[in-house]
């Protein structure tokens, strides 16, 4: 646009033609109403963003209506901290279940005929989850007990007189599933793990289990286990090659399995596995991912997600007609979580966008109609005053095409140009997808352009995508990063020279590689409990992540055999090359990217005479979820790229 000014400024004004005079008239106007559309936004503060509410709904493999359908069970951090409340169907405020200052605690599920309730918690975000009963008197035993072990609730028997936990009190690294009677919650063993596998979901009629085993980072294969056999894990995927699958779990009437697998294509499809003659027959089919497969109590509807383009679209289908349910009172959004009453009459589901946290429906299945139970996003907050993201896609270093969520601030052009943030998420593996990002909706609002950059090594874009970064981490992955910075220069509503990198655990380590490797490309970088020292990260990973070792070193390398490599790619060892300005945030409690990951890199950094500053939240772990150090850190993310990219 300069260049074409300039030429424009040097001929004669009586030689410009018509179109051309209309042209800058236009663009002279574009530029006047993206000024007045910014003057216009008012900006919050992250204390305002994030007093808006969280909620969600139990657990899928829970009962969220209440025997007496009066209630839906949900989780809020309405009072800072997230608790279990009970939501009136028919309106009405949240009623607290729970009342946890310190500890989050997210409800699973009713008891089947009362509303007694099940739910999870661990300590300070140190990720040793235990799982509690709350009596009809509030009172709150611990079903699993100890030190050292983490569990969860695994869903129901079809009767309700029982339910399952999953723990590996008994081997660190391998979860066996318990069996509790509902009355006395007396217990016992139902299947012990080998230590491989990822214990699945169970059929209704209680015979079947499905188990899940990592072969490498590309391959996996499915098991059943006849509960009331010998137990021992039966190969159903037997396969050549890198064949990835996983489970949707099982048909109501118990007949078949219905599982993913990428080996038609570069995407995970639905496949039926038929317990009684173990034949395989195509099930779902799409041009993504098909990202879940679920039905109601008796089957009759069927709940289905695929991952497009980072949006997941679902499909509610009444199997009984062979038609969609079709919705009514619902705003355009991204629908999730739904929950069946145990008679079918009605769903509760979350609905989210760009613009809005999640809140929570309820819908007659009869009729379509739905009702809003909540209102998530702060009153403060004038919601056109935030960002619809879009799809940005460019071509990467090599010509391989890397795409991004892209969120634009409002009155942003080519007169008024904006700093911008390339924001990089967690995984290895993970996406950046649309919905609703407090951290991110502040930075916009203030100001900021972001984009959220799905590069190679993401999930969501196909197998051949997925796999490019194999033991390739802070090489190819980086330089898709570092070529983000030049399309987002090529856009002339970005500051080209005010560019900065942000993210969060493996999303950080990106941030720290990029200042270390690439010393001179970004500006600053927020690094968020990112990894340093991948020598030290995987020999010292979680014990329940043993099942998982094999995968996670095939993809980045092990430790006892690929130190070398892995301290090349370990910025801690390179931190004498950074020379931009750092902020790095972290959870004292973090049992994935250990503090002492980012005490050593600020240290590294200020021996360099770099502007660094530290955050660190002793009552948190791997993210954070009290609202006061949420509100904190987002505080300081702005703070810090106010001082060093401006706006």
């Amino acid at each position: 646009m300069r260049i074409h000014f300039q030429l424009a400024a040097a001929v004669s004004l009586m030689a410009l033609s018509a179109p051309a005079i209309a042209h800058e008239e236009r663009a002279a106007a574009a530029s006047a109403q993206a000024s007045a559309e910014a003057e216009a936004v008012k900006t919050y503060t992250a204390e305002q963003f994030y007093n808006s509410t969280a909620f969600g709904l139990g657990s899928s493999g829970g009962h969220v209506f209440s025997a007496d359908g009066e209630y839906v069970l949900i989780n809020s951090d309405r009072s800072g901290v997230f608790n279990a409340y009970l939501l009136p169907v028919g309106g009405g405020e949240p009623i607290a279940l729970t009342d946890s200052t310190t500890n989050a605690i997210f409800a699973s599920t009713f008891f089947p005929d009362d509303n007694r309730i099940i739910y999870g918690s661990d300590g300070g975000g140190d990720e040793l989850n235990h799982v509690y009963l709350r009596e009809l008197d509030g009172s709150v035993r611990d079903l699993t007990p100890g030190e050292g072990h983490t569990a969860s609730f695994a869903g129901w028997s079809a009767d309700g007189e029982s339910f399952y936990v999953s723990s590996n009190e008994r081997n660190p690294q391998a979860f066996d599933i318990y069996v509790y009677d509902a009355d006395d919650y007396s217990r016992e063993l139902l299947f012990e793990n080998p230590g491989q596998f990822f214990p699945g979901d169970m059929s209704d009629d209680g015979r079947w289990m499905v188990v899940s085993r990592n072969n490498s980072s590309a391959d996996s294969d499915l098991f059943l286990v006849d509960l009331q056999g010998d137990k021992t894990p039966k190969l159903i995927t037997e396969h050549e090659g890198n064949i990835s699958y996983g489970s949707y779990g099982f048909t109501r009437d118990s007949s078949k399995l219905i599982y993913a697998t990428n080996e038609l294509g570069e995407f995970n499809q639905a496949m039926t596995y038929d317990l009684a003659t173990g034949e395989t027959a195509p099930y779902l089919k799409a041009d993504w991912d098909v990202s879940f497969v679920s039905f109601s109590p008796s089957g009759r509807y069927r709940v289905s997600g695929v991952n497009a383009d980072a949006l997941t679209e679902v499909t509610l289908l009444d199997q009984q007609s062979g038609t969609e349910v079709a919705l009514t009172g619902v705003p355009e959004g991204n629908l999730g979580g739904i929950r069946f009453s145990e008679d079918e009459s009605r769903i509760a589901f979350t609905l989210s966008s760009d613009t809005s946290p999640s809140d929570i429906y309820v819908a007659d299945l009869a009729s379509g109609e739905a009702m809003r139970l909540t209102s998530a996003l702060n009153p403060a907050i004038d919601e056109d005053d935030l960002v619809t993201a879009t799809i940005g896609r460019f071509a990467s270093y090599d010509g391989v095409e890397v795409p991004g969520v892209l969120y634009r601030p409002h009155g942003a052009d080519a007169e008024n140009p904006v700093p911008a943030i390339v924001w990089v998420h967690g995984g290895p593996g993970g996406q950046s997808r649309r919905g609703y990002n407090p951290a991110i909706q502040h930075l916009v609002n203030n100001g900021y352009a972001v984009y959220a950059i799905n590069n190679r090594g993401s999930s969501g874009y196909g197998k051949t995508f997925f796999h490019m970064d194999d033991k390739r981490h802070g090489d190819a992955d980086l330089k898709d990063v570092v070529a983000s910075k030049a399309y987002l220069q090529g856009m002339d509503w970005v500051a080209d020279d005010r560019i900065a990198i942000m993210g969060g655990s493996y999303g950080g380590y990106m941030v720290a590689a990029a200042l270390a490797f690439e010393p001179e490309v970004f500006d600053a970088g927020v690094n968020i409990f990112g990894v340093t020292n991948w020598v030290r990260t995987l020999k010292s990973i979680p014990a329940w992540w043993g099942a998982n070792r094999i995968a996670l070193y095939d993809e980045l390398g092990d430790p006892e055999t690929d130190e070398e490599r892995l301290r090349a790619i370990s910025p801690l060892f390179h931190a004498s090359n950074i020379v931009k300005p750092m902020l790095v945030v972290q959870g004292a409690n973090d049992p994935r990217v250990l503090q002492v990951e980012s005490d050593e890199l600020v240290a590294a950094v200020k021996a360099n005479g770099v502007p660094v500053e530290y955050v660190l939240f002793e009552d948190e772990g791997h993210g954070f979820r009290k609202k006061e150090n949420r509100i904190e850190a987002s505080e300081a993310y702005l703070t810090f790229v106010d001082e060093h990219i401006g706006r």
